[in-house]
């Protein structure tokens, strides 16, 4: 809930069923991003930019409060907001980036300060060769992976002189009372009840006189929409692994990146998307970590989140939905792979359920909290491709170098998310160590993965 302009604010769905996964901690999900300079930015003007960011989307002053059921939880503006608590500048250890790293596990497995808005950035000075790091931790329900990276324009600059924009007014805040918080809850309960019930009105006859028209053809939409939504929602009720089955709270995260031209190149010559030249890479050090401990694989499940985005959205909130599907990972020849993923993922684009986002995440915020872990827990890879900035930028005046996306796992046994920086697909590798205990096995694995899709492509110039 927000106080902005007089108005309260409720999360969307699709943001509740974010929140709502907390309640399994093994479902976390924060997102942790890592961006490195070439040098220490001005540290007066990332300040300047953060706390611009915290004025023109105002979600970055919020914190939650919970509803009564079942209303999904509110925003409200921090009455104690401190720009300084979530701004804050350390010095690198004698471990370099391997110290960097290790920060960024640890900002992966924390929780947030629930009584303050869900980010925090750490600015880390002092790395080799007089290079810096910043990382940056939020809330998914504040964000998704391309709405982050539109977020990010706000601080970066297509210049190292850059400039400083006039910053605008901190929004209004009214401190709600607790009869306020009763008094909206009880009446977002009653419009909720009011809209289903005027839905189911409206659509009643409509389905009716179709199903007069052509009932062979009502039947038929009916049914598809239904299976649609049930595959959208499914519990899965096994790993397709027998070797990654366990899952804990314990995270192991790294870094592995691939020329963007090669991997786009690798794509064309199968006639496929560098999404599925992305997924193969993944499938291929799977397959290869599986025979690496003697285990046979086929096919594994797979989330992926599809971007419901569109030109008119703020960057703020999740415009996804998270798609499951299995993939071939148990397939060695890399073009073949690729080209089945490419069938799949067709597949999974093209759900009637799709455009029912919303209402299918308010309907699961409805139940108890143990069936998400139901729907998500037994899921085996998370993979996720995001768009990156295409072109160079800076941060206080120092060129950004690298940027690694560490997506949360949400009940699987690895994520790894691409994000793209100009003509480089850097991936962040976000392991739980439970199901994968040799992490650096793994990622041998995973890099090998991705060398054999390459190998399709032309070579490097």
């Amino acid at each position: 809930m927000a106080e902005i302009d007089g108005k309260r604010r409720f999360m969307r769905s699709s943001d509740a069923f974010t929140w709502a996964m907390e309640a399994d901690p093994r479902l976390r999900s924060t997102i942790v991003t890592l961006v490195v300079t070439e040098q220490s930015p001005d540290w007066d003007a990332v300040v300047h930019r953060f706390d611009l960011l915290t004025r023109t989307v105002p979600s970055f002053r919020w914190r939650v409060l919970e509803s009564p059921p079942p209303a999904p939880p509110r925003w409200e503006t921090d009455p104690d907001f401190d720009l300084n608590f979530h701004v804050r500048r350390l010095s690198a250890g004698p471990d370099g980036m391997a110290g960097v790293l290790q920060m960024c596990r640890v900002a992966a497995m924390e929780s947030f300060d629930l009584a303050r808005p869900l980010w925090q950035v750490d600015m880390i000075d002092g790395l080799p060769g007089g290079a810096a790091a910043m990382i940056v931790k939020l809330h998914h329900a504040l964000t998704d992976g391309i709405g982050g990276v539109q977020l990010a324009m706000t601080l970066f600059e297509l210049a190292p002189e850059g400039h400083r924009p006039e910053l605008p007014d901190v929004p209004s805040l009214r401190q709600p009372t607790r009869w306020d918080d009763l008094r909206d809850g009880v009446r977002y309960n009653s419009k909720l009840a009011r809209r289903l019930a005027t839905g189911a009105v409206r659509t009643a006859p409509r389905a009716f006189g179709a199903l007069v028209r052509n009932p062979v053809s009502a039947v038929r939409e009916a049914a598809a929409t239904g299976a649609s939504v049930y595959r959208t929602v499914r519990p899965v009720t096994k790993t397709g692994s027998e070797l990654m089955t366990e899952r804990s709270l314990v995270r192991a995260v790294s870094t592995h990146t691939v020329s963007l031209p090669r991997l786009r190149s690798a794509a064309h010559a199968v006639d496929v998307a560098l999404n599925d030249a992305f997924v193969a890479g993944v499938a291929g050090g799977l397959r290869r970590y599986h025979e690496r401990h003697g285990v046979s694989v086929d096919e594994l499940h797979l989330t992926m989140p599809i971007s419901l985005r569109t030109d008119d959205d703020r960057p703020g909130g999740n415009r996804i939905t998270l798609q499951r599907f299995d993939i071939p990972v148990g397939e060695a020849d890399p073009a073949l792979r690729m080209t089945e993923i490419h069938r799949r993922v067709a597949q999974v684009r093209a759900e009637r359920s799709l455009p029912l986002t919303q209402l299918i995440a308010g309907a699961l915020n409805l139940l108890p909290r143990f069936v998400l872990g139901e729907v998500l827990l037994h899921v085996d890879v998370l993979a996720s491709d995001v768009p990156g900035v295409p072109v160079p930028v800076y941060l206080g005046g120092a060129a950004v170098t690298e940027q690694y996306a560490f997506g949360p796992t949400i009940g699987s046994a690895v994520n790894v998310t691409l994000l793209s920086y100009v003509d480089t697909c850097a991936f962040g590798v976000d392991v739980d160590t439970a199901a994968i205990p040799d992490p650096e096995v793994f990622h041998a694995c995973l890099v090998e993965g991705f060398d054999e899709v390459l190998a399709l492509g032309n070579p490097p110039a």
